[in-house]
């Protein structure tokens, strides 16, 4: 394409944006008041959201409220070192955050998936650095059925576009359909309620062996259910294992991983 035939497509994207704009102008994907760009935030609703950065526990992400220096773990960390290499999440799972998470994840808003996996490329860049594999948190086939999507699949394949590592969405299976986790009162329940319920897909451990695998999901709450998910890809081969969640719950969590 020569410089005046792209300049030209230029003008024309910009055209035709401008007049759907006229007719669907973009709305806020949290409150719904109008914004300057799709797929975006407006500046009250961005100000309320809190990302997380460091400072933060080396493996876990978890926020520190100081500088600790370079590689502090926090104490949960040290205490049980986790299974996972490294975790890492772009929100705090919080007031401001709940409406927009709990609206992608049940109420089928798909709009704002583009703008989450920037904000997980950004968050998680030492995760994704060298990984070799996407792997999402599978739903069971029936609770797949009723939502019509997996939630952490729509996260994966996002962050794929944007970073080229490839997603493998069917290597895990979850052999048994579970209770939601969010009815669950403490860990120690989370974790009994995922217990055997992940599995390697048959004649997927060659796909596996050897890999750097990245798993990806929504939120991490307690960590059992990303924790499951990461024994069974140790137990069948990956060399490592690291988590990337658009939110986390930020308080000082046990992660028995």
């Amino acid at each position: 394409m020569d410089l005046t035939a792209s300049r030209f497509a230029r003008l024309a994207r910009t055209a035709g944006r401008a007049a759907l704009d006229l007719v669907l102008p973009p709305l806020c994907l949290k409150c719904r008041t109008p914004v300057a760009e799709p797929q975006s935030t407006c500046g009250k609703c961005w100000a309320e959201l809190r990302f997380l950065a460091p400072p933060h526990c080396a493996q876990c992400g978890l926020p520190f409220p100081h500088d600790l220096g370079e590689g502090v773990k926090c104490a949960a960390c040290i205490a049980r070192p986790p299974a996972f290499a490294l975790a890492r999440a772009a929100l705090a799972y919080d007031d401001a955050s709940r409406d927009l998470i709990l609206g992608f994840k049940h109420g089928d808003r798909l709009e704002p998936v583009p703008l989450f996996a920037r904000w997980m490329v950004s968050a998680g860049r030492d995760v994704l650095d060298g990984a070799d594999l996407l792997v999402p948190v599978p739903l069971h086939w029936r609770r797949l059925v009723a939502r019509r999507y997996n939630q952490a699949a729509e996260l994966a394949h996002a962050i794929a576009r944007r970073t080229g590592t490839p997603v493998e969405a069917n290597l895990l299976t979850r052999t048994k359909r579970t209770r939601s986790q969010g009815e669950m009162v403490s860990a120690r329940q989370r974790m009994r309620n995922v217990a055997g319920a992940f599995a390697l897909a048959p004649s997927q451990r060659s796909k596996l062996e050897g890999r750097r695998v990245v798993v990806v999901d929504d939120v991490l709450t307690t960590g059992a259910t990303l924790g499951a998910c990461t024994k069974v890809l140790l137990r069948n081969g990956a060399a490592s294992v690291s988590l990337i969640t658009l939110a986390r719950v930020v308080r000082p969590l046990r992660l028995d991983l």
